[in-house]
């Protein structure tokens, strides 16, 4: 006796979908939806995806180690690059100047006052 498994409605590969009323309905993505808002003439004052304006997060920013991306929460106090374990701070000792200034270049801080 074979059953068939029952179809899943979101691993459909077109991304549609039948409503029981048998209307099709197609999916959009939001680049879709953007340029189909660029291209109408909207009454003004109306919201729309590109005229929301996101207030600055409250949130302290995530700092993520130099070497290996991992979040950091430790900073060498000599070379200024962040570190997230003890294994990592042996490899921030053992660094050149120059390579470390390079680090904190691709970072975008400043170079290494000593």
């Amino acid at each position: 006796m074979s059953e068939e498994p029952p179809k899943i409605r979101f691993k459909n590969p077109q991304y549609s979908y039948i409503e029981p009323g048998g209307k099709k309905h197609v999916f959009k993505s939001l680049k879709q939806i953007l340029a189909v808002e660029k291209t109408q003439q909207w009454p003004e004052g109306t919201m729309s995806y590109t005229s929301f304006n996101a207030p600055p997060s409250l949130r302290p920013p995530k700092k993520y180690s130099d070497i290996s991306g991992l979040i950091a929460p430790y900073t060498d106090p000599h070379s200024k690059l962040r570190y997230a374990n003890s294994e990592e701070y042996t490899v921030v000792k053992t660094l050149p100047s120059d390579i470390v200034a390079g680090y904190l270049a691709l970072r975008g801080a400043s170079s290494i006052v000593g």
